[in-house]
Parts: structure tokens; C-alpha cells; sequence
């Protein structure tokens, strides 16, 4: 596949890139290693202050780096502002709390002395898509770095423009050179960089296939990995729900980035008692939903990133219809330049379907009937994913119930699910292992090297 740059409501190709060669490559892995021998050894405030300047950066540039966003996958440009916003959130998150997530910690073993350093591992190779192109790298670069990383970046090859404008936002804020560095690759290079003995480490937001391809070889050379990997979140809807609240966010939940996100909403399970009036009231809005130009700041749903993703969505639509499903409300590709497709509404949805266990990468949104919390649980848990849910009840035993019994990273509460600097993120399951953000993340690429001197010594 080519590093280009194709601007996915247009079909227009914005800019070619050619890929580094093998021995650029090892250039720029000798590079890695030198940056690191320095950067582990700058004092963590300055390396926070760094990050605070990188947030500063990014809030300058908005504008600019939005558009890169919209002209690369097709994301509205509001929305595409939010995530540079949501960047520099993180930045200053570890920033201001990154020194004490680092710091020594004590341990009383008298008449002896000990304590825990948190110490950096090295180079960490990021193997990042598209979807959204500066949330992904920015939520492992801003704990990886203040840590005193460094970071290789293999980003997706449509999105080359975002790639090198996030190592010049870096660059800008004040990094040395080659501490972040990205590398315009593609996959085929990959196995070469994860198997170079200077590699520390990797981190993969992806496809389970890529996932499971990228976790074998680290794991054969005993290299840390965090893997976050695809998700069918349910939205489960019961009765004692605000309802029209519960409409209003499983539409955004549904259709966030064209439905092209791992922890985007695509079951939608509810109770019998409410789900005629839900289906009535749930597609009427998707059918409401305004297709087109993501530059228009009236749109709801861009185009799909790429051809590929969407022929692949049109594909499990005829599945599941050849399987017994209904369309409600779209059901098309929409014929215009561009890769743009309709806001769909599926039901009647064979539970062992292979689509009803799928993710579906575009808004497409599957509606199931349940007749209690068991039925609903069962059926939420019958996926091989476990990255997110959605529960929407307001009786506190149901909440206890769902909280305790969906296997999931996260579950969140009359509320749709998303990412914050401030809470773990991540799945089981297929969805893949590690946490990204809060404490867990920056824990994730240091070692925790315990230190013992006995009868006190100077520890």
C-alpha cells in the first residue's frame, strides 16, 4: 500500500510519500538509541515540562492539525478539533502528574531497608491506525515519554501528514531530536524493527489480526507488548432508563467517526418492555442524520477512511441480510465520489450470526430484543471482544449486576464509553491487554526495579 494521503470524500490523492529504505531504517534506530542514552537521564520535571509545552503546541495548531484530520480520514472538522483538544488534555495530564506517578516508592522490611525506582525501559515501537490519528499516538507517547522513553511511530500509510506533524509538535515543545521520531513504513518493515535487539517494547492499536501477529513475535523475543484491539460494544437499554437520553447517546455512540471506532456502540440490547418504542425512536434519529462534506460543519457522518472499509461494511450487511436480518433505514453505499455510507439500522439479527459477533467498522448498528439482565448480560458477553459497554439503568441492583458480570474493560453508567487521560484503558478478551492512560499507562514501559540495602544502607 502506498504512504499517501487520499482524501476519502473525494477520492483525491493529496500528497505521495516514499518509505524509508532498510538501511534509513537503521539509521534511524541508531539515532533512537543515542537520543535515549540522554533523554533517561533528564530530571522528570523537565521532561513534564516538555509535555506541558507539547499541550501549548497543540492547542496553537489546532486548527490546523484538525484539518489534517479531515483531509486524511474524512472526520468532521468539529469533532476533529475535539481530538486535538483531548491530546493536549492528556499532555498536561502527565504533565502535572506524571513526576509523582514516577517517583521512589518505600516499603518498610525493618530492620532492613528498601524502595521500588521506576526506570525507563527504551525504545518503544508504536504501531498505530488511522482512525484517529493523533488520540491513538498521543495517549502512548505523552506517559511513554515522560517516563523517559523514546518512541518509534509506525502510523497507518493514510495518514502520513498526521504522522509527521505530531513528531513536529514534539520537535516544537522541545524534545531533543530523535526522542520521538516517526518512521514512514510500511507493515512489511514492521517484523524487521520489532526483532532489532534495540526494541524494547511495543504497543499496537489495531485489528486482532495485527494484534495477534505483532503480540507472537514479541512475545518469541520476551518483549513487552500492550495491545488494544477491536470491540462489538453492547448498549444495553432498560427499562428504568432515561429513555430519551438513552436514544440521543446511542446515536452519537453509534455513529462517532462514521462508526470507524474500537469503543463506538454496535449492539444495541434491549429490554422487551421498551424496545418497540426504542427501534421506532432509535432509527427515526439515524435516519435523520445529515451524510456529506466533513468540512460542513452541519454534518453528521463523514466518509469512511477508505474503500476498502467501506466494501467491507456493505459486505456484512448483505451477510447478515442473507442470514435473516432487516434493514430499517439504509443499507447502501451512496453513490458519490467519496467512500461515504448510510447511517444503517439492522434487527432481527440471528444471534448466531457471524456479523452479530463482528465488528462492524462503519454506522451500521445491530438491535437486539431482550426479556431480562440475564438475557442481556448472556448476550453482551457473546463476542470474542471485551473492550467497553454501555448500561443504561438507573436501578442500583441492575447496575451492580451488569458492573460485575460484563466482560469488558470498562463499563460505563448511563453514559456512552470514551477514554480520559485520567482512567485505565483497555480490554480482555480479544480486544487485547495492557492499559493505556492514568497510573496503569506510564507504568506500563518503565521497570519497576526493586532496591534492597540491609540494615538501612543509604537506600
Amino acid at each position: 500500500m502506498p504512504i499517501a494521503s487520499i482524501n476519502p470524500a473525494t477520492g483525491e490523492i493529496l500528497i505521495e510519500f516514499l518509505a524509508l529504505s532498510s538501511e534509513e531504517i537503521r539509521t534511524r534506530l541508531a539515532r533512537a538509541v543515542k537520543a535515549f542514552a540522554s533523554w533517561r537521564s533528564v530530571p522528570t520535571a523537565e521532561r513534564a515540562a516538555m509535555m506541558a509545552r507539547a499541550a501549548e503546541v497543540l492547542d496553537s495548531r489546532r486548527e490546523n492539525l484538525a484539518t489534517l484530520i479531515t483531509v486524511e480520514i474524512g472526520r468532521p472538522i468539529q469533532p476533529a478539533r475535539d481530538e486535538i483538544a483531548k491530546c493536549a488534555l492528556a499532555c498536561r495530564y502527565y504533565a502535572e502528574h506524571g513526576p509523582a506517578m514516577l517517583r521512589d516508592v518505600a516499603f518498610d522490611v525493618a530492620p532492613n531497608r528498601a524502595r521500588v525506582v521506576m526506570q525507563p525501559l527504551g525504545i518503544v515501537l508504536a504501531v498505530m491506525p488511522w482512525n484517529f490519528p493523533f488520540w491513538q499516538v498521543f495517549r502512548f507517547a505523552a506517559p511513554a515519554l515522560t517516563a523517559g522513553n523514546v518512541g518509534l511511530l509506525k502510523h497507518a500509510s493514510n495518514v502520513p501528514q498526521c504522522a509527521l506533524a505530531i513528531e513536529d509538535v514534539f520537535r516544537q515543545a522541545g524534545l531533543p531530536e530523535d526522542v520521538f521520531q516517526t518512521l514512514l513504513i510500511g507493515s512489511d518493515a514492521v517484523p524487521a524493527i520489532i526483532e532489532d535487539y534495540r526494541v524494547r517494547a511495543v504497543t499496537l492499536t489495531g485489528s486482532e489480526p495485527a494484534g495477534s501477529d505483532v503480540a507472537s513475535r514479541a512475545a518469541k523475543l520476551i518483549k513487552k507488548a500492550v495491545l488494544e484491539l477491536g470491540g462489538s460494544d453492547p448498549f444495553i437499554v432498560m427499562p428504568s432508563a432515561d429513555f430519551d437520553e438513552a436514544v440521543r447517546t446511542a446515536v452519537k455512540a453509534r455513529v462517532i467517526n462514521a462508526g470507524q471506532s474500537c469503543i463506538a456502540a454496535k449492539r444495541f440490547i434491549v429490554h422487551e418492555q421498551i424496545y418497540e418504542r426504542f427501534e421506532a425512536a432509535f432509527t427515526s434519529a439515524m435516519r435523520a442524520l445529515h451524510v456529506g462534506d466533513p468540512m460542513d460543519p452541519a454534518t453528521d457522518v463523514g466518509p469512511l477512511a477508505l474503500p476498502a472499509i467501506r466494501d467491507e461494511v456493505a459486505a456484512q450487511v448483505r451477510r447478515a441480510v442473507e442470514a435473516g436480518a432487516r434493514v430499517l433505514t439504509g443499507g447502501r453505499a451512496i453513490e458519490s465520489p467519496g467512500n461515504f455510507y448510510e447511517p444503517t439500522v439492522l434487527v432481527d439479527v440471528p444471534c448466531d450470526a457471524d456479523v452479530a459477533r463482528e465488528e462492524v467498522f462503519g454506522p451500521v448498528a445491530m438491535v437486539f430484543r431482550v426479556p431480562d439482565v440475564d438475557a442481556a448480560i448472556e448476550l453482551a458477553n457473546d463476542t470474542p471482544f471485551g473492550l467497553g459497554a454501555s448500561v443504561w439503568t438507573n436501578d442500583a441492583a441492575e447496575q451492580e449486576r451488569f458492573i460485575d458480570r460484563i466482560e469488558a474493560g470498562q463499563v460505563f453508567i448511563n453514559g456512552m464509553v470514551a477514554s480520559d487521560p485520567r482512567l485505565p484503558f483497555g480490554g480482555v478478551k480479544h480486544s487485547g491487554y495492557g492499559r493505556e492512560l492514568s497510573e496503569a499507562g506510564i507504568r506500563e514501559f518503565v521497570n519497576l526495579k526493586t532496591v534492597w540495602s540491609k540494615g538501612g544502607g543509604t537506600v
